[in-house]
């Protein structure tokens, strides 16, 4: 039996150590460890409420106005604040971005290069290339003089020795299958997606004042200006109150006429060579819908709220699937999740065998695990900075392809449309989107879905806007005097890498408990009380290893999952000495 340690795991959002046992060729047991310990719940004790956002959404640098929705949107549940429609289509806009623009992201520049071989990519012909590529897609960028323009940049960079992001790749692994035209296709596009990414964050810019942390959200609303003018300032064809005053809002009609050109560039780009690369590579790879399957259960607290009501229909819906069942959609409510500590380096009052709900969660840090210099995890009773969230004590996967099956179950149009347009092209139905391969799948066509809604929200926002309701915020509730003594409140959601909650308790108008359980908490988990494994640990089991030097295939499954363990677990100086040195003592956290 041979132990592969993967430690830190790149191409990852925060630090994460994987460690496998390998049997006959596969994978036989698997540990998932967050290093890092987190105590951004300490950090939020004791501030104001309504200010909360502000820290939440620093949890990470890449999943950023999401947290901040989470923040505020527990916030007003627990204060009991209806925010106006323009502002929830406005962060449906900011969040709907995210997603597309971190899908995106996520294939080009941390997954796709476990599917295609760099170094093979400079022996391609470029004029084979541009045929392969005009034959799925109608990308205009697809000449045979683009392709040599990529070719010879990536030659550049392999003849410099200074290869960057292609720097220690596993190239040439056997485990690679796509012939050098696919892979010069797909490393071209990796290239053209740092430029789509510049561009697309504009929204972001445009509606959140900056990126990655957007400053305009509220309790109650979004901070934005709304736009107003008289008469004599409108153009033909538009209503006064779409007419900037000054200078050029995201809500002016050049704002809105800005984001709507980001909208449609992004969609073409989704369309045209975002899903055709990931399909691409599936009909190559086709057996990785049966490896990495994990458990099978699918959790989606569900997001994108469609109307104003207390309890809005969801562009992708909450539910889960247990056990691959594709035939049943539970509910889902808040009071099922708890989290454990078994195997965490953290402890609960009353033992740390016990499950506590978020409302009753701490974060109390003592590390117990092995001492430096670490050589295994296995037979650590506690091994990671990340707590085990668990449904009703059974744990979940969550993130696109749980969103996309909760989406098929429940009969969501948008969904089911761009399943059937993928099981024409891979030749299956919704079955052949599990597994790794399922969950790169998922993501691809979630973006597409996302994609061709962004547009609706922002016509719908101009139409609004257009019939003279400006209203951006509520903020008769900001008043602390008229606050209950005492209040707790929640929000469940979704970050471009699954299932997101937050929850807090108010007391005399301060933060009195904060917890959040973010998706790579409940996906990158430790086993939990009943030592039952986290979703990417159940995931890795089977997973065939062929050269146990260069685990290409181990970075497949763990890199499928999107994990960021920087949302997970966090640190914090509240000196402000710059650079934060831990050091394992017997009995805790130095």
């Amino acid at each position: 039996m041979a132990r592969i340690v993967i430690d830190p795991v790149t191409r990852i959002g925060g630090q994460l150590r994987i460690e496998v046992e390998v049997a006959n060729g596969v994978v036989s047991d698997a540990w998932s460890s967050g290093t890092m310990f987190r105590g951004l719940e300490l950090i939020l004790k004791g501030r104001d409420p309504r200010d909360a956002w502000l820290f939440a959404q620093r949890v990470c640098g890449a999943a950023t106005g999401v947290h901040a929705l989470a923040s505020v949107r527990a916030v007003e549940n627990a204060l009991g604040v209806t925010v106006p429609r323009n502002a929830r289509l406005v962060r449906n806009v900011i969040a709907g971005a995210e997603f597309v623009r971190d899908h995106v992201v996520h294939f080009y520049h941390m997954h796709a290069l476990d599917w295609a071989d760099v170094l093979s990519a400079t022996t391609a012909d470029p004029a084979a290339t541009s045929t392969l590529a005009r034959s799925i897609s109608d990308w205009p960028n697809s000449s045979a003089a683009d392709f040599l323009g990529a070719r010879d940049r990536l030659a550049t960079f392999v003849k410099s020795g200074q290869t960057g992001p292609f720097a220690n790749g596993y190239w040439g692994h056997p485990a690679f299958r796509l012939s050098p035209e696919a892979n010069l296709m797909i490393v071209a596009h990796y290239l053209e997606a740092l430029d789509w990414h510049r561009t697309f964050s504009r929204i972001h810019t445009l509606l959140g004042g900056k990126n990655p942390h957007p400053q305009t959200f509220l309790v109650g609303g979004m901070a934005l200006t709304p736009p107003w003018g008289g008469p004599s300032q409108a153009l033909p064809g538009e209503h006064p109150s779409l007419v900037e005053r000054n200078a050029p809002t995201a809500l002016s009609p050049r704002g809105l006429a800005d984001i709507s050109d980001l909208i449609s560039s992004a969609t073409a780009f989704v369309d045209q060579v975002y899903v055709p690369d990931v399909l691409a590579i599936a009909r190559q790879y086709g057996e990785w819908a049966g490896i990495g399957t994990g458990i099978g259960n699918y959790l989606s607290f569900g997001e994108f709220p469609e109307d104003d009501s207390s309890q809005p229909a969801l562009l992708l819906p909450r539910g889960r699937i247990m056990d691959r069942n594709l035939t049943t959609l539970d509910t889902v409510d808040q009071a099922g999740i708890a989290e454990t500590v078994a195997h965490s380096h953290y402890t609960y009052d009353g033992g740390d065998g016990v499950s506590r709900h978020p409302w009753e969660g701490q974060t109390a840090p003592r590390y117990e695990g092995p001492k430096p210099p670490v050589t295994t995890l296995a037979g650590s009773a506690k091994y990671s900075w990340l707590k085990a969230p668990r449904y009703v004590d059974e744990p979940m996967e969550v993130g696109p392809l749980a969103r996309m099956l909760v989406g098929y179950v429940g009969q969501v149009g948008a969904v089911r449309d761009v399943f059937a347009s993928a099981a024409a092209g891979l030749g299956g139905g919704p079955e052949l989107v599990s597994g790794t391969l399922g969950r790169t799948v998922a993501r691809a066509l979630e973006a597409q879905v996302i994609a061709k809604r962004l547009a609706g929200w922002r016509d719908d926002l101009v139409a609004n806007i257009a019939s003279g309701d400006l209203a951006l915020a509520d903020i008769t509730h900001w008043n602390p005097e008229t606050w209950p003594r005492q209040v707790q409140g929640y929000a469940l959601g979704e970050t471009s890498q699954g299932a997101l909650g937050h929850w807090l308790k108010i007391r005399d108008a301060r933060i009195d408990a904060y917890q959040l359980i973010d998706a790579s908490t409940w996906n990158a988990s430790p086993r939990d009380d009943r030592d039952h494994r986290g979703a990417l640990e159940q995931a890795l089991v089977g997973t065939p290893v062929e050269d146990a030097s260069r685990p290409l295939e181990i970075l497949r499954t763990v890199h499928s999952f999107d994990p960021c363990t920087a949302c997970a677990v966090h640190a914090y100086d509240p000196q402000g000495r710059g650079p934060i040195e831990i050091r394992i003592v017997p009995g805790g956290v130095g």
